[in-house]
């Protein structure tokens, strides 16, 4: 790599870092997938929707991506997960956990498996594959980026019914602080990555041009600065800085991509 002083762009660049990405056909995971590939990367992408894991993957034009149809629900996928980026690539350079789960309900309603397939599914699953990528990391000796999905709900209450998916993103930023301290002297980053709403399957109806949406909207609008909601492309260079040399000092920072919902 050429020096910063000569190309200060070049700290930006993936091309050629060996980086898995689960929940690789959700709205997040795949946008990221498909602009790490488009960017150079090599790229295992892990989801459990077989179909739609084969669809994303047959549209990335050359060899720099593979995929797995499985979820870090056990240590043994996780296992495979990382297994596969090796096997591919020959190691493991940096970690999205982009899967995770919601399900919504007051907590005088809401079954007990529910609150925990909230936390298996964001937080066991992001201990699980951090520890099996991790492992890897440590024993390659040359760094790494791990980045886990978190959410504003994280730092923030939410009225309706979120008594799981709130702790569980805090817990969420708590590993990502834990495993910064940890694994710092191997020089191994780990942060995480806290939106607010953007445009998903799960959020469509709050886009859509009915009376629904458009009070979710004004409601959410009021308390965000810049006036808009997200975009799944709106993360993407958030995670090309985390992945990249450009971020080499920034560890254990949960960053707010939010248009500045949490600063009021």
């Amino acid at each position: 790599m050429e020096s910063s002083s000569t190309d200060p762009l070049a700290r930006f660049s993936v091309a050629g870092k060996s980086i898995v990405v689960t929940g690789a056909t959700g709205a997040m995971g795949s946008v990221a997938a498909l602009a790490l590939a488009s960017a150079g990367a090599n790229v295992t992408m892990a989801a459990g929707n077989e179909s739609a894991l084969t669809e994303m993957h047959s549209s990335i034009v050359g060899d720099n991506a593979v995929m797995v149809a499985r979820r870090p629900q056990t240590p043994d996928d996780a296992a495979a997960i990382a297994a596969a980026a090796v096997d591919a690539f020959g190691g493991i350079d940096g970690l999205l956990v982009a899967s995770g789960m919601n399900k919504v309900g007051l907590i005088k309603d809401m079954p007990v498996e529910d609150f925990d397939a909230v936390m298996d599914a964001n937080v066991r699953g992001s201990w699980l594959m951090a520890q099996a990528a991790g492992r890897v990391m440590l024993e390659q000796d040359r760094g790494g980026s791990v980045i886990l999905v978190s959410s504003t709900r994280g730092k923030l209450g939410h009225p309706a019914g979120y008594s799981a998916y709130c702790p569980s993103k805090a817990a969420v930023d708590l590993l990502a602080k834990t495993l910064a301290a940890e694994w710092g002297g191997a020089q191994i980053r780990v942060n995480a990555i806290a939106p607010t709403v953007f445009r998903s399957e799960l959020t469509a109806w709050m886009y859509a041009d009915d009376e629904k949406g458009r009070a979710t909207r004004e409601a959410m609008l009021s308390r965000i600065p810049l006036k808009r909601l997200a975009e799944p492309d709106d993360f993407i260079g958030a995670l090309i800085y985390l992945l990249s040399d450009a971020s080499s000092f920034l560890t254990g920072q949960v960053l707010y991509l939010d248009g500045g919902y949490t600063a009021c």
